[in-house]
């Protein structure tokens, strides 16, 4: 075997993170959106609440105009742009965890199926924020609490009752 060699060192790898790999949107033809699902508008993951498509002009391209709300701000976001081409979509998760309390700071303490603690989700500010609280510090209810993940982002967007088990 040859002697190691001074620029094997620049070929060594480290890696950081142990996700596969997966990136957090994926290309979809305008055209094949649809109301109610994911784009991203100005790097922002949001939800189709209205699209219409404007008919060929002389030059070519059908244009879709699409009116979305971010999944986190709640803010009215427009774009326009061809049918023919790509805009990305978000990789959108919904997960369901177990409450288990509400820290002083306005963090949800939520527990996996696994058993593992999760500490880094924000009582929202709204409605879901006082229906959470409501559930689980007024009626002293057993509380399940839905999160939306897209874009390294996370909300809890409702709350109910844990089933009996």
């Amino acid at each position: 075997m040859a002697a190691p060699n001074a620029d094997d060192a620049q070929h060594e790898l480290t890696f950081d993170t142990a996700d596969a790999g997966a990136s957090l949107t994926f290309p979809l033809q305008c055209s094949a959106l649809r109301k109610n699902g994911f784009v991203v508008i100005k790097q922002r993951p949001c939800k189709i609440v209205d699209m219409s498509t404007s008919k060929t002009g002389k030059h070519g391209h059908a244009k879709v105009h699409l009116t979305a709300i971010d999944l986190f701000t709640g803010k009215k976001l427009e774009d326009l742009s061809p049918s023919t081409h790509n805009m990305e979509v978000p990789h959108v998760k919904r997960q369901e965890y177990q409450l288990v309390d509400i820290s002083d700071d306005g963090f949800l303490n939520l527990m996996t199926d696994s058993g593992d603690t999760k500490d880094d989700v924000k009582l929202p500010d709204d409605e879901v924020g006082q229906k959470i609280t409501k559930l689980f510090r007024d009626e002293e209810k057993d509380t399940n609490v839905i999160v939306l993940t897209a874009m390294g982002e996370e909300v809890a967007i409702d709350a109910k009752e844990a089933p009996k088990s």
